[in-house]
């Protein structure tokens, strides 16, 4: 199996947001600016990527009926360890994204991979899917975000582009959320589209 292709697939050709609406939850609640979709995706794929490699590892020990949960164990131990070291060493973006830190747990993206790729393939090819599920996850978030903050509030990653005063409040708040990813997801499907 080609590991580069794995890796695309998540990115470009299955990106968990964008193509196959997964994970809705984090991706509309945490992308009011590019910094909180970029730390919430980041999150999202050191979880991802080390859950995969962790339960490819383990497959053949756990048996048939006890499987998701034994995922479920796995994605919540790093998702435990990510909480703590984000609330020591990044306070700020903790705070901020708060209640969906432990809802990753939850998040059908890593239970889906964990189940379709890391439970019948290998240690190294299912790093390569996290990394790129993770990836995928992370732009999506950030490009989302970015949009969302720049069109509520005239700044990008928090730089004023341009005045406050010409920025749509309703972007910043939760439709502002549906009525962009909707717009983003018809981008990606006129390009996807364009190049068949």
């Amino acid at each position: 199996m080609n590991n580069f292709k794995v890796l695309m697939n998540g990115i470009v050709k299955e990106n968990p947001t964008f193509v196959l609406l997964l994970g809705m939850c984090p991706t509309l609640g945490t992308t009011s600016s590019a910094l909180n979709g970029m730390g919430m995706g980041l999150a999202t794929a050191f979880v991802l990527i080390c859950s995969n490699v962790v339960i490819s590892l383990i497959k053949n020990l756990i048996p048939d009926m006890v499987r998701i949960p034994a995922y479920v164990v796995v994605i919540a131990s790093f998702v435990t360890l990510l909480q703590m070291v984000m609330q020591a060493y990044v306070p700020g973006l903790y705070a901020t994204l708060g209640l969906f830190i432990p809802l990753i747990v939850v998040n059908c993206i890593l239970l889906g991979r964990a189940e379709a790729f890391a439970a019948k393939n290998g240690a190294i090819p299912s790093f390569f899917d996290g990394l790129g599920m993770g990836l995928g996850f992370t732009i999506a978030l950030t490009i989302l975000g970015g949009v969302r903050e720049f069109l509520g509030t005239g700044k990008f990653f928090g730089f004023t582009i341009m005045p406050e005063d010409y920025g749509m409040l309703v972007f910043v708040l939760a439709p502002g959320a549906f009525i962009a990813l909707g717009y983003l997801i018809a981008i990606v499907n006129r390009i996807k589209k364009a190049k068949s």
